[in-house]
């Protein structure tokens, strides 16, 4: 069994691959202590590779992932090929699973997040480093203390979190 460090971040590579490029900026940049163990640096994957070649790869960087990020788009959704995979498999395997929200809202936002993910045990945010770093530190142990419990649907961060946070 892979040691499991990683961070995997799910996301509409056609429309919003620059917020991942971000996640990748805030973590090397000196000005901020943002930081990750991302699961895309274990193996590469090539634009023009097969599905099954590319799904065999991602499912190698699922089994080294701690905690699973969904960057929510405006077309996330709709994306079934590998997004949904992506978000089935993190199910499966029983991740922590965080969903970004990239227009702000800083709980599940109904008409943008996968049908796949309502009602199931995930952390609504919104998109910054100041509330991502701190949801990849402390949501997987809280997933798994609710999922001891029973429970289950969409969690967020009150807005007196955020305002700790400056945000």
């Amino acid at each position: 069994m892979p040691y499991r460090n990683k961070t995997y971040v799910a996301f509409d590579a056609d429309n919003d691959i620059h917020y991942y490029r971000l996640m990748q900026a805030w973590k090397q940049s000196d000005y901020t202590t943002f930081d990750f163990y991302d699961a895309h640096d274990i193996n590469n994957l090539w634009q023009h590779s097969n599905e099954d070649t590319i799904k065999l790869r991602l499912r190698e960087r699922l089994k080294n992932t701690k905690v699973f990020v969904l960057l929510v788009g405006s077309q996330t959704r709709f994306l079934y090929k590998f997004v949904r995979w992506e978000i089935e498999q993190a199910i499966n395997m029983n991740l922590p699973v965080i969903c970004v929200n990239l227009n702000g809202q800083r709980s599940i936002d109904p008409d943008l997040c996968p049908p796949i993910l309502r009602d199931k045990l995930a952390l609504h945010i919104s998109f910054g480093a100041k509330i991502i770093e701190p949801a990849l530190t402390e949501w997987q142990t809280q997933h798994y203390q609710l999922q001891r419990e029973g429970k289950t649907g969409d969690y967020y961060y009150n807005s007196s979190f955020y305002q700790s946070l400056g945000l």
